[in-house]
């Protein structure tokens, strides 16, 4: 995951500092020192980690530190808020006319940072904003970036307006503009042609498309595997074509991450959005606070909680909420568990997500014994899952272990899980239910994110 190894040593650093009742100049240059190493191994610009150093240091060995009870969590404190401040402090939206008007959005990028998907992805966060979204075929180069906007249009429920191969991209977007004004759309999302690197055709068609129509938002987005060569790259489009914000794709793959770190810095833009899967839903709002908690191991629980929301059916939530107090639920509730967490990226995402939770990932979470015990639960009768005690019986466990080609000893494992967790339910009755019953502010937050273990 981005941010993996960069928070690592950050916590360690800060282990260290915990640990002393009083920092002297020397143990905040040291640690800095190593903050400043961890920075540039995360391909954050050096320019930038200059930067932010220097501020941090002015603030650590200033009287406020010294003085303080918890110097060491003074100084976590201030590199937290010197973060949000590097990526920009204010979560920044794209901006939109009023939904009387059009307002048009350029797409821009290189080939392969995933412009088209992400571009449809925007299309879907519109639509849900109540606005009604008109996406373009520009890219006249590539035959598969048509289909495949004409693929991901249709699975989000957005029209997209294409000419084929053999129109210039800035009479496709012309001729967008018409189709959206005749047909109700107040958003155009232009989706323009990519290339391996920066090229002066490039810059051309894109300055040829805005002089053409007038556009309110340019967009770009960028690989975070590529890492400084993004920060590069968003230089060099801010320069040539002017952008107003970028969108940090595959932040959720195996990368440093220190483009979301350098690219404010850098372009004066805001980052917008960050791409965190494949999947359309995939696109998470860019908040620099929680950015900051997540990489200092402090956790991002709004996020959570908003990711749990998006996820959930609410009215099986009641269900469920009502058959846990009474302990009423069978296996049908847990596989539908099952499913809501893997939805919100397993366990291993959320547990990253949880205040202190970040180290635990040492634990190895074993993704995969979540789809053996999901092979086992699809293995029993529906009678079976409806009726959880008649997998007390010895063949039936036989059968099922079977059915999911797995040994009878993890069915056993399964059915005694099953029964302590309804134990569990039945002597906390008001566990999910939060707010002032018993289970307090913890209970609450259990029943937001409804998970099974």
């Amino acid at each position: 995951m981005a941010f993996e190894s960069l928070s690592d040593k950050l916590q360690n650093v800060f282990k260290n500092l915990r640990g002393k009742g009083r920092l002297s100049e020397a143990d905040v240059k040291t640690a800095l020192k190593e903050v400043k190493m961890a920075l540039l191994e995360a391909d954050v610009n050096f320019k930038v980690v200059k930067q932010f150093i220097s501020a941090v240091q002015e603030r650590a060995i200033g009287q406020d530190v010294q003085n303080s009870l918890t110097p060491g969590q003074m100084v976590i404190k201030i590199v937290n808020e010197e973060l949000v401040k590097l990526m920009g402090s204010e979560t920044t939206e794209i901006e939109l006319k009023p939904a009387s008007e059009i307002t048009v959005i350029l797409m821009a990028g290189l080939q392969g940072a995933g412009k088209t998907t992400t571009t449809a992805k925007i299309a879907g966060k519109l639509k849900a904003k109540g606005r009604n979204p008109l996406l373009v075929a520009c890219d006249i180069y590539r035959p598969a970036a048509i289909k495949q906007l004409q693929i991901n249009g249709e699975k989000q429920g957005v029209p997209v307006f294409s000419m084929g191969e053999n129109q210039k991209p800035a009479d496709i977007a012309k001729a967008a503009m018409a189709f959206a004004a005749k047909n109700g759309q107040n958003v155009v999302i232009l989706d323009t042609a990519g290339r391996l690197h920066i090229d002066e055709d490039m810059m051309n068609e894109l300055i040829e498309i805005k002089e053409s129509v007038e556009v309110h938002q340019t967009v770009l987005v960028v690989d975070a595997m590529t890492g400084q060569d993004a920060v590069n790259v968003a230089g060099m489009f801010h320069d040539k074509i002017g952008i107003d914000g970028v969108i940090i794709t595959k932040l959720d793959g195996d990368t440093r991450g220190g483009s979301a770190l350098s690219i404010r810095a850098v372009t004066g833009k805001p980052v917008l959005y960050v791409g965190m899967g494949e999947k359309l839903s995939d696109l998470e709002q860019f908040y620099p606070e929680r950015m900051a908690s997540r990489i200092l191991g402090m956790g991002d629980i709004l996020s959570l909680i908003e990711k749990a929301e998006s996820q959930v059916d609410e009215e099986k939530a009641r269900e469920l909420s009502q058959k846990l107090k009474k302990a009423e639920f069978d296996y049908n509730d847990f596989l539908d568990q099952m499913t809501q967490v893997k939805n919100m990226g397993g366990m291993a995402s959320i547990m990253s997500m949880m205040p202190g939770m970040g180290q635990m990932k040492d634990m190895d979470i074993d993704e995969k014994a979540m789809d053996r015990v999901e092979a086992i639960i699809l293995s029993m009768t529906i009678k079976e899952r409806t009726n959880p005690d008649l997998m007390k019986n010895a063949s039936r466990k036989q059968r099922v272990a079977n059915g999911a080609g797995v040994d009878i000893s993890e069915v056993h494992r399964i059915v005694k899980q099953f029964d302590q967790m309804k134990k569990m339910m039945k002597q906390l009755p008001g566990m999910l239910g939060g707010g002032k019953r018993r289970g307090g502010a913890g209970a609450g937050l259990l029943g937001k994110l409804k998970l099974p273990f």
